[in-house]
């Protein structure tokens, strides 16, 4: 297969990678907490992609090389919900929820419940993390308040302070589905600031999602072209010389 055509396939790949990236996005667009995606590219230059033996040396050829994501931090907008059980923060931070091995994930969706035992939990049945462990509530607590500072009080007293923490680098986080991700060397936020009865929304922008996917079709459709065309060149190229008598 000639160069040119190789070099389409990867740029093919890699669009075809960045769409499945765009539609993660698209879809988590009314996902609280959802933090967009964005698909890192690099020039990879081909080692043995030239030819010495000739007098003049052919140029280095340069593919297209997705080598992973990137996420968008920047905090979504903050929607009122008036449930007592939602809870998002302001500015830097995330929560911390236990998973089923015993560890640590962390999330932005602050969109709590309460399951049959009375745990506070994630959408996805993750116990969330006061700074004592697992939180429980019974009928006798009545009605539930989170003060600014992420401390919980019921009819009972204080019941606990919800766990927020910091990373250096939130880039570092690796996701692990659900909306949650995972990381190490967690730093508590010692100036958290949470609203009650609100959620933070996705961070996604659906017109700037619109305009990518428009862009990344527009890109596919050409370079499809483009080795559609150099196929059929070739295989004129072949029929011609076919022809040809000695």
């Amino acid at each position: 297969m000639e160069n040119a055509q190789l070099i389409a396939l990867s740029r093919q790949s890699a669009l075809r990678n960045q769409l499945n990236v765009v539609a993660n996005n698209m879809a988590n667009i009314n996902t609280g907490g959802f933090k967009a995606q964005r698909l890192l590219f690099e020039e990879y230059v081909m080692p043995v992609a030239e030819a010495t033996e000739f007098n003049r040396r052919d140029h280095d050829l340069f593919y297209v090389q997705d080598y992973g994501t990137r996420t968008e931090f920047m905090p979504g907008s903050i929607k009122l919900t008036g449930n007592e059980l939602d809870i998002a923060i302001e500015g830097d931070g995330f929560f911390v929820v236990q998973t089923a091995d015993g560890g640590e994930a962390y999330t932005r969706n602050g969109g709590f419940t309460l399951d049959e035992a009375g745990q506070l939990v994630t959408p996805n049945d993750k116990p969330v993390l006061t700074e004592g462990g697992p939180i429980n509530f019974t009928t006798a607590d009545g009605k539930i308040d989170i003060s600014r500072d992420g401390t919980i009080s019921t009819e009972l007293g204080v019941r606990g302070r919800i766990r927020v923490v910091n990373f250096d680098n939130p880039q570092n986080l690796v996701q692990m589905g659900d909306n949650l991700f995972q990381g190490e060397n967690a730093i508590p936020n010692a100036k958290v600031r949470v609203t009650q009865g609100a959620i933070e929304q996705s961070n996604v922008e659906g017109v700037v999602e619109v305009t990518r996917l428009i862009e990344i079709t527009r890109a596919y459709t050409t370079v499809s072209k483009m080795i559609k065309d150099a196929d059929e060149l070739r295989q004129k190229a072949i029929s011609t010389l076919g022809r040809l008598e000695a």
